[in-house]
């Protein structure tokens, strides 16, 4: 989907009506009040908990994920988030007083919440349940409306989204639109008060283009090559055992997960060899009778990472099966930046190892590529822990560990550049969904003539008041 085209007349009149409904809804003010934010999470989380096994069934026809893995990657997260919303909501939602200025005296100066209006939440396939259901979690906490658009590629997912939903909101709040392409397009020609985007890099240019059409403010989460550099000093067995499980959880189908590792030449052998002992550990000897091992999207990925098992000397793993869409956890050796695994974003279960002998030299090069979505560095010394941090752009990243730095809800999730825009997370997706607006009170009982107009004779007035302030 390059460019938006004309959407089907018969699905472009069903969105029409849908979004309408939901900005007369917004004008009811039925969402700025507190307590019926409150309720409603309180119903999701219920609800949620109550669809529990039919999640597990979802998540497991769709990628083969293990309940384990469900539960932590995707349940636990979205319950996680309304915890925090029904703690905070109350104190985030009032007016906040900031600081004042003595050019304003006598004045106090707030800033007060308010909700965008109607949303649009477009999420992604790969955690189909929490890049979807955490976003618009922000945007209901935050007192809007909401279009919900799970993607089409997890479709069994995306069926229990639109069940939850349904069962606790009134489609005027809060509704699911499923569908493809042509639900998408006819989506994007509408006017959101915001749009929330999760997923590819190409997409978001898309979507990014259509907000642009009515300047509508883009929150947009998208991805990278996001590096690990493995310095000459790191606990190789704990840094193998983290990589492996960082790269290989969902089968490798994670924006954050380590897309690459930088190996330094002292240990690059060594830590090959833990990494794909780990991998065995992880998995077993024949990773396809896993049961925590996933399996791919659908066929169009598949035959694309299949393409990159050639890219370089493969050491561990390369097995496949079509008729299941299994690609083995695969370590990659022998490879340069010109190799064709190198050149996009992998997203699957193909890890690439290059080696370096420098840092500085390693970052230089670093800096001249698209600034990631994370970045990971194990080592034990601080000053080269503060230089990687100091003298690279990313999204986020982990000293010594991988993927961890997206659980933390005090940290905002997003990209910068080319792997996105904007974040959420906690406080970070209420912000995200909220414009604060900027308000001076001042009394009548003052009222300082110098700002009047005329201003002759007043100049050197103000300049002795400024400087004395």
């Amino acid at each position: 989907m390059e460019t938006l085209q004309e959407p089907l007349l018969e699905t472009a009149n069903h969105i029409v009506e849908i979004v309408a409904r939901q900005k007369a809804f917004f004008k009811t003010y039925k969402t700025l009040d507190i307590s019926f934010r409150l309720q409603k999470l309180k119903d999701l989380q219920k609800a949620i908990l109550r669809h529990e096994e039919a999640i597990f069934q979802a998540l497991e026809k769709d990628f083969r994920k293990s309940t384990f893995e469900t539960f932590a990657t995707e349940i636990a997260l979205i319950l996680d988030e309304i915890k925090i919303m029904l703690e905070n909501v109350k104190l985030w939602a009032k007016p906040q007083a900031v600081r004042g200025s003595w050019l304003l005296f006598p004045s106090a100066s707030y800033l007060y919440p308010e909700p965008y209006g109607t949303v649009l939440v477009i999420g992604a396939w790969n955690y189909p349940l929490q890049l979807t259901l955490l976003p618009a979690i922000g945007a209901i906490a935050a007192g809007n409306t909401v279009i919900i658009k799970p993607s089409e590629l997890s479709a069994n997912t995306s069926a229990i989204i639109k069940t939850i939903v349904a069962e606790v909101f009134d489609p005027a709040h809060v509704c699911v639109i499923e569908g493809g392409v042509n639900e998408t397009q006819a989506l994007l020609k509408e006017r959101f008060d915001k749009i929330f985007f999760t997923g590819s890099t190409a997409v978001g240019k898309i979507v990014a283009k259509a907000a642009a059409e009515y300047l509508t403010p883009v929150t947009l989460e998208l991805g990278g090559k996001s590096p690990c550099i493995v310095d000459e000093d790191a606990d190789l067995e704990v840094t193998a055992r983290r990589i492996v499980w960082g790269k290989f959880v969902n089968a490798g189908q994670t924006c954050v997960a380590p897309d690459y590792v930088l190996a330094h030449r002292k240990i690059r052998s060594m830590l090959i060899l833990k990494m794909s002992k780990y991998i065995t550990e992880f998995y077993g000897e024949n990773p396809q009778n896993s049961p925590d091992y996933p399996r791919i999207i659908n066929q169009r990925h598949f035959e694309r990472l299949k393409k990159y098992l050639s890219s370089g000397k493969i050491v561990k793993g390369g097995q496949i099966d079509e008729q299941e869409r299994f690609i083995a956890p695969t370590i990659l050796d022998d490879v340069t930046w010109e190799s064709e695994v190198m050149q996009e974003e992998i997203f699957g279960p193909i890890l690439p190892v290059i080696e370096f002998s420098d840092l500085e030299k390693l970052i230089e090069e670093l800096q001249y590529k698209e600034k990631p979505l994370a970045c990971y560095y194990f080592g034990k010394t601080e000053n080269k822990q503060e230089y990687v941090l100091e003298h690279l752009a990313f999204g986020g990243a982990c000293i010594n560990d991988t993927v961890m730095h997206t659980a933390n809800p005090n940290l905002p999730f997003g990209g910068v550049g080319n792997s996105g825009q904007g974040g959420y997370h906690g406080k970070f997706s209420f912000d995200t969904f909220t414009h604060y607006k900027s308000v001076v009170k001042k009394p009548f009982w003052l009222d300082v003539p110098l700002r009047y107009p005329p201003y002759k004779g007043k100049l050197n007035l103000l300049r002795s008041v400024i400087k004395w302030i």
